[in-house]
């Protein structure tokens, strides 16, 4: 079962680490990241960032959609999360079951507006998330779990 899909540029951090399995009771965390992949160190410190009792699995985005699709992710509390909105939306589009994206910390840069304390989108971002809106996805920022949620284009303006 897919607990939530979040997007967050930190991948597994204290906040994702911590409160958000705490919070959804998930025992199975899922990066999809194709850069990732491809860094061994940054790969290597996320292994070892993972809390004791939680499996950590760690898949390009091509093989993150079908372990999904195929069923092998079913066992799990799922937690899947990604660096960012243009993954979030290859899953989204990809994946039957996800209807829902949380935001969480995304990097500020030249090109972003901030719409929350650590939310920063692009226009492609904004363009992404507004096809997924417009196809019935539920879109929030929530930092931690305690946070109220809030709707990301009531942000947006």
């Amino acid at each position: 079962m897919i607990n939530l899909l979040r997007v967050d540029h930190r991948l597994l951090h204290g906040q994702v680490a911590f409160s958000w399995l705490k919070a959804l009771n998930s025992d199975c965390v899922l990066i999809a990241s194709d850069e990732l992949m491809k860094d061994k160190i940054r790969f290597a410190a996320l292994k070892m960032a993972k809390p004791s009792g939680v499996k950590l699995v760690i898949k390009n985005v091509q093989d993150a959609i079908q372990a999904l699709n195929n069923g092998a992710t079913d066992k799990y509390n799922l937690f899947i999360v990604v660096e960012s909105v243009e993954i979030a939306y290859q899953l989204v589009k990809n994946v039957e079951d996800l209807n829902y994206i949380n935001l969480g910390g995304m990097k500020n840069g030249a090109d972003r507006k901030q719409i929350s304390k650590a939310v920063h989108l692009s226009t492609h971002d904004i363009e992404l998330l507004k096809e997924l809106r417009d196809e019935g996805v539920k879109m929030e920022v929530q930092l931690v779990p305690d946070d109220q949620a809030q709707d990301v284009f009531n942000l947006i303006k």
